[in-house]
């Protein structure tokens, strides 16, 4: 039986290597649709949590973990030996930039040396973090090479971007069509055959390096329309005119028209650092990227943008910003996710923590912020009562969650900076930013 037929007939074992936003939702995929599974994490915590059932990302319910690792033939561990006992291993791991906003593909690099250790004769690899064109053959390639065994020959290696979407209604993991590429033709087949069992669709392309391709061009995508928003948002309003109205009108057009909203900088783990992969690499080959730069200096540019309208509006009511309290509403990069990666409020607080403010921040679904790459920050949600509220000079709204009731806040806040159009009784004390 070769692996195409062990896929199609759930008979090979899969194996998915770290179990975040990307990894633990399409491992619970591939155990839902009946095939032996392996999730592998370095966080101990993390397989702790699963392996009593319970849930750490607030979208996946702990009934569907609970399900799933009941079943005998999921296991999720941290012993990285058992991959031993897979056919197929997919790589969730993530791609971060470094402090010089270069692309550090360090838990790349780590986990294909750890692949490399145990790497079997008929394997197939799939890289699904998000990285320039190139990573997969010239980075993870040449590591898996040390096991000994041939590309194309022992082991297939393919490329098939990530495309979730946290705590999206309309789209789960399942749902969303998945682009594949392989640069050997046999790693190809068995890759389309091994996502055509768990998503609607599969979308095969002429290489692994289209395949990366085409994920940065779909982030860069967004991140030049919203840069192009975040700067109508700034000279608009420096004109007295409503961003947000503007966008509403324009929407009306049927055709050659896709809205796209501005707020206080991006969040998540792509769209921000996505671009930065392609201006890195683009640089081999001697090509300017200053449209996508451009982009990126003004959505990383607007949580500045933010605070210093923060302090015109506290100046305005004979206020400084130094001493200042102030209350963030939303630390979650999005609105209605537990997902902090990247997100611009904790910028914010860097930023007006620079400025000698004291800030507060409340989210219902992250009650304490947890020590990140750029940050570590001590702060627990604060209580959105009426005191509370009325206490704080300024509540800047970062995140606009479904649950805050802003009539209530917009009713008891002294000052309120919204950055989200979340607002919709608009007075005096609203400030657009």
């Amino acid at each position: 039986m070769n692996l195409k037929e062990k896929i199609e007939s759930r008979q090979a074992v899969i194996g998915i290597i770290g179990l975040g936003y990307v990894g633990l939702p399409l491992l619970l995929e591939f155990i839902e649709q009946g095939f032996p599974s392996i999730g592998y994490d370095i966080d101990k915590e993390k397989i702790n949590v699963l392996t009593k059932g319970e849930t750490y990302i607030k979208h996946i319910p702990k009934e569907r973990i609970e399900k799933a690792v009941k079943k005998k033939s999921a296991t999720v561990t941290t012993d990285f030996s058992l991959l031993k006992k897979t056919d197929c291993i997919i790589v969730a791991v993530p791609t971060p930039l470094d402090k010089h906003h270069q692309p550090d593909l360090t838990f790349i690099r780590k986990t294909s040396e750890t692949i490399s250790q145990y790497l079997s004769k008929g394997q197939l690899v799939v890289l699904e973090s998000s990285t320039f064109p190139g990573t997969t053959e010239e980075v993870m390639r040449p590591i898996l090479e040390k096991s000994g065994l041939r590309y194309g020959k022992d082991f297939y290696l393919a490329f098939s971007p990530e495309r979730e979407d946290p705590n999206n209604p309309k789209y789960s993991t399942k749902e969303i069509p998945k682009v594949v590429g392989c640069n050997d033709p046999y790693g190809l087949k068995y890759t389309i055959a091994l996502y055509n069992q768990v998503i609607v669709k599969t979308v095969p392309v002429s290489s692994s390096q289209a395949a990366e391709a085409t994920k940065l061009l779909e982030n860069i995508f967004r991140s030049v329309n919203i840069a192009l928003v975040n700067e109508m948002k700034m000279i608009l309003d420096r004109m007295g005119i409503d961003i947000h109205e503007v966008i509403k009108a324009a929407a009306t057009k049927p055709f050659g028209f896709m809205p796209f909203f501005p707020g206080p900088g991006l969040g998540g783990h792509c769209i921000p650092i996505d671009p930065f992969y392609l201006t890195w690499k683009a640089k081999e080959y001697d090509m300017p990227t200053k449209f996508i730069e451009l982009a990126g200096e003004i959505n990383t540019s607007m949580p500045y943008w933010v605070v210093q309208k923060t302090v015109d509006a506290l100046n305005d009511k004979g206020k400084s910003i130094k001493g200042a309290r102030i209350l963030i509403l939303g630390i979650g990069y999005k609105k209605d996710v537990d997902d902090l990666r990247e997100s611009p409020s904790l910028k914010l607080i860097e930023i007006l923590n620079k400025r000698g403010a004291s800030i507060d921040y409340n989210d219902p679904y992250i009650a304490k912020i947890p020590k990140v790459r750029k940050y570590d920050y001590d702060m627990v949600s604060k209580e959105l009562s009426p005191e509370n509220l009325s206490a704080y000079d300024a509540v800047l709204i970062a995140t606009d969650h479904s649950t805050y009731d802003y009539t209530f806040i917009e009713k008891h806040a002294q000052l309120i900076i919204d950055t989200r159009n979340a607002v919709k009784k608009k007075s005096k004390k609203v400030i657009m930013a």
